[in-house]
């Protein structure tokens, strides 16, 4: 089934699937044309949702990769005319280099999304998963980055800034 074929079906969730499935087979140069048609379905949300989901699991798999710039630069231009899915990409190009500890800034992180607080609160940065334990939005945000830190035992270890940490580790986040 095509793309074509796919938005004769009535039912969105059977399209939402097939667009998946679709999307998920494509190899990265031919990538930008099928996330385009996908986005010319006439249930916008839905259509945004699959591309979501597709961007979602490609950059999963390619942000520690040297393919990922690339990849980031080609879909950000497929997606410019969506605003959410723009400020996905832009999410993961920060996910990105604070996971691999290239030049970010904390400003940014603070306010970038819960999605990426959260994610980047269980990931492996310590600079900024201390910054999140302080700082991050929700309180599930913040615990779960007093979490992440507790079990890498950094309950003595240097602050964001360079200061000792004045929480006991032993009490709960």
């Amino acid at each position: 089934m095509n793309i074509h074929d796919i938005l004769r079906n009535p039912d969105e969730h059977v399209r939402f699937a097939a667009y998946l499935d679709e999307l998920g087979l494509v190899a990265d140069p031919d990538e930008v044309d099928p996330v385009g048609r996908v986005l010319t379905d006439p249930d916008r949300t839905m259509a945004r949702s699959a591309v979501l989901r597709h961007l979602d699991r490609r950059a999963d798999g390619l942000y520690l990769g040297p393919a990922y710039d690339g990849w980031a630069q080609t879909m950000t231009q497929a997606v410019i005319d969506h605003p959410f899915l723009a400020q996905r990409l832009r999410e993961w190009a920060l996910f990105h280099a604070v996971t691999l500890k290239l030049p970010w800034q904390p400003d940014e992180l603070l306010a970038s999304s819960n999605w990426l607080q959260l994610k980047t609160a269980a990931g492996t940065n310590t600079e900024a998963i201390e910054l999140l334990a302080e700082a991050g939005r929700t309180r599930r945000i913040r615990n779960t980055a007093r979490t992440a830190l507790d079990h890498r035992g950094s309950g003595a270890a240097p602050g964001a800034h360079g200061q000792q940490s004045s929480r006991d580790p032993r009490q709960l986040p």
